[in-house]
């Protein structure tokens, strides 16, 4: 498990989570959160062997029978609470880039809008953002 926990690790770790959600981890899923964790302003001094080992100890807690709601409870603990919405929406990019939500992936949404409180209407907002954002042709 890594030994700092920062804001862009729990993120790195929502956004994990989301990609392995429904059990298959597609390209676009990976190309996205690597893109976000180059260009988004929250991921700035993030380097590369940070997101890699973060992804890595994400994978070695999910492999715990409680993975899920450790990683909630890390994300809750670590995660200040003005970037919880960052959160949600990270996971309905990571989502939205593979073009479809199965209903583990769902689940995992409504998992964590409940666990950081997140208004429906927001959480609504939030999603239909994603689908403007990643809409094809």
């Amino acid at each position: 498990m890594a030994r700092e926990f920062s804001p862009q690790t729990v993120l790195i770790y929502v956004m994990v989570v989301t990609a392995v959600a429904d059990r298959r981890v597609g390209d676009n899923e990976l190309m996205t959160i690597n893109e976000i964790a180059k260009t988004l302003p929250i991921f700035k001094n993030y380097l590369p062997a940070q997101l890699d080992a973060a992804t890595a100890d994400c994978l070695s807690l999910l492999d715990d029978e409680d993975g899920i709601n450790i990683i909630l409870n890390l994300v809750k603990k670590f995660l200040p609470a003005h970037l919880y919405e960052t959160a949600y929406a990270l996971a309905c990019d990571v989502i939205a880039a593979d073009g479809k939500a199965g209903q583990e992936e769902l689940r995992w949404l409504e998992m964590l809008r409940n666990h950081l409180h997140i208004d429906l209407l927001h959480a609504a907002a939030i999603e239909r953002g994603a689908r403007a954002r990643y809409a094809h042709e």
